[in-house]
């Protein structure tokens, strides 16, 4: 297995503009190939939009989704692929024959859809269904899978993925400055991404505080270490409909160590390089080796309902979804 470069990618979406989506989604791409990335990976629903998607009624959702992989955002992203010899990851609504909505993530090269993942733990629209399998796929020699979002957050998730093979696992997510019952979080005032040229200080306190970045370290490189993985994160920055998003995009190695990431207050995309000796190397190799399930199996394959709880969804806005 050789050194994979893989870049991972920020910026600002606008809500249901797919042109305008693909249009960054190629440019940012462009900009990876020029690092020497062989892939590039973007937050979720990158194509479509995320969070004004709350506000949407089945038909149309209906129509901002598309089928896989025979839509026409799949053959954008193919294009975008093919042009600069890359491959590229991002996220958008999937329907099927029978008019059910998914929350999908999709890997393209040149010669088409090479895997797509179902977000397993969606909240946005109450009409998405979650989806029902991890995904592992090669690229380059390399095993790889796909977590959308609070998927991340259930560490079962991440450990049946890395269990399945996965050396790296791409993480897309639209996170970070949103309340929390936890200390220190909440929203972000739009204000201070309007005036970011003129008081860049206060906008970087509130992206890096506990609204966003401290948070996310809090939990994202564990997610790494503990598996022996890498981790590429995708995050949008900017306004996200009405909801301010700070990037963070970054790049994790198996150590839980961050070896690039996005820290421009815009749109950008940066590149590491994977080494397939830190796979080994790492803790997290060792104790996936150490592992004793016949001490826990049971217990964590008991029965359990789940209740997924989003402080941040406003219960009238969902009722009327």
């Amino acid at each position: 297995m050789e050194t994979l470069r893989v870049a991972t990618a920020q910026f600002e979406n606008a809500s249901g503009d797919k042109n305008y989506n693909l249009g960054m989604i190629r440019k940012l791409s462009a900009q990876a190939a020029q690092q020497g990335a062989q892939v590039v990976a973007f937050h979720e629903c990158s194509v479509t939009g995320y969070t004004f998607a709350r506000h949407l009624s089945k038909e149309q959702l209906l129509d901002l989704a598309e089928y896989i992989p025979d839509g026409d955002s799949i053959r954008a992203l193919t294009e975008i692929a093919r042009d600069n010899n890359i491959v590229v990851l991002a996220g958008l609504f999937e329907k099927d024959a029978q008019d059910q909505l998914f929350k999908a993530y999709v890997c393209v090269d040149k010669n088409g859809l090479v895997a797509k993942y179902r977000k397993l733990h969606p909240f946005i629209n109450s009409h998405l269904l979650p989806g029902d399998q991890y995904v592992v796929f090669d690229l380059y020699g390399w095993k790889c899978g796909i977590l959308i979002c609070y998927d991340n957050n259930i560490i079962e998730n991440v450990r049946a993925t890395a269990l399945l093979g996965a050396d790296l696992i791409f993480m897309p997510h639209v996170t970070m400055l949103t309340p929390s019952t936890r200390p220190g979080a909440g929203f972000a005032d739009p204000a201070l991404w309007t005036n970011r040229e003129n008081d860049p200080t206060s906008l970087r306190l509130e992206f890096d505080g506990m609204k966003g970045r401290a948070w996310l370290m809090k939990w994202l490189p564990a997610r790494a270490y503990d598996n022996g993985i890498y981790v590429v994160f995708s995050n949008p920055i900017g306004m996200d409909d009405d909801q301010l998003k700070n990037g963070c995009s970054m790049i994790i190695d198996p150590f839980g160590d961050v070896i690039a990431e996005c820290r421009q207050l815009g749109n950008e995309v940066v590149t590491a390089i994977c080494n397939p000796e830190k796979l080994r190397q790492a803790g997290g190799y060792r104790y996936r080796n150490a592992r004793r399930p016949d001490l826990y199996g049971d217990i964590i394959s008991q029965e359990h309902a789940s209740n997924q709880s989003v402080v941040w969804m406003n219960p009238p806005e969902t009722e009327n979804q």
